[in-house]
């Protein structure tokens, strides 16, 4: 599903214009980018789940057309896990 296909149906479900379910999804996005910017960086929403920063040590890995030895950098990444409602639905 797009973004488009998903802000149509939700203006359909909610009863709402596509430009208001467009501006309700941006600022859901909005809205959890800065909240996973914090310090502890976490969202949770119950039954359908959790987004959750997490730090990726440097570590060592390799170039796949030489071979040769490069080093990855540290950086932050969000993990997604599933809530229980979420996951039997599926």
């Amino acid at each position: 599903m797009t973004k488009a296909e998903l802000i149509e149906t939700m203006a359909k479900d909610a009863k709402i214009s596509k430009a208001a379910a467009g501006a309700a999804l941006n600022s859901f996005v909005t809205n959890v980018t800065k909240a996973l910017k914090t310090k502890d960086g976490k969202v949770t929403l119950v039954g359908f789940g959790t987004f959750a920063k997490v730090r990726r040590k440097a570590r060592k890995g390799r170039n796949p057309q030489t071979g040769a030895v490069i080093k990855i950098k540290a950086k932050n990444a969000v993990k997604f896990k599933a809530g229980k409602k979420l996951k039997d639905a599926v």
